[in-house]
């Protein structure tokens, strides 16, 4: 089953979106390309893969290339465990660590700060972050507002929104988890 989850792009839900806008359904697809329509219906499911051959006659039924429909692929998923005793600290100051929860580039970025945070340096990201405090207490300047985070509470920031914050315990430890910057936010549907 992890080879099944990590082997190659996933095509499924490319082929079916390329389907649908053509108003086709599986049947009309499988009498184009030859192909059977529970093939078809596995293949857009992801739980079977297509050789070159067959996605190129997929592609052929739906009026692309098989490389577009590759393109439009979903990239493999991925599972990756940061342990706690591998992650190294981005900063260390006297009393204060900085550790990524995520290795890579990934669409969402997560750090954890433990001891003291430097309250002075603002922050404004262009996408939505979550602070959460783990352990001990901080307190955040958000739009010119106080707000003071006892361990368990959460503040929730759109992107775009000025703010600090700093530590105001011994062993405070706060987890921000953001959507990472080069992420472009779908715009809010009710705007």
């Amino acid at each position: 089953m992890a080879d099944e989850e990590s082997g190659g792009p996933r095509v499924g839900a490319g082929i079916r979106r390329r389907r649908r806008s053509l108003d086709l359904t599986l049947a009309e697809v499988a009498a184009r390309s030859g192909l059977s329509a529970p093939f078809l219906s596995q293949i857009e499911n992801d739980r079977a893969r297509p050789s070159m051959r067959s996605l190129q006659l997929v592609a052929d039924a739906l009026g692309t290339t098989a490389v577009q429909l590759l393109a439009a692929a979903e990239p493999a998923r991925e599972v990756d465990v940061v342990r706690s005793a591998e992650a190294s600290a981005l900063d260390a100051a006297d009393d204060a660590r900085v550790r990524p929860l995520v290795r890579g580039h990934h669409q969402l970025h997560a750090l954890e700060f433990t001891g003291d945070h430097d309250g002075a340096r603002e922050f404004r990201h262009r996408n939505d972050e979550l602070m959460y405090v783990a352990d001990g207490a901080a307190e955040v300047e958000a739009e010119g507002r106080s707000y003071r985070l006892a361990r368990g509470d959460t503040l929730y920031l759109t992107g775009g929104v000025r703010h600090r914050w700093r530590a105001t315990a011994p062993g405070t430890r706060v987890l921000l988890v953001a959507v990472a910057d080069h992420i472009e936010a779908a715009a809010d549907p009710r705007a």
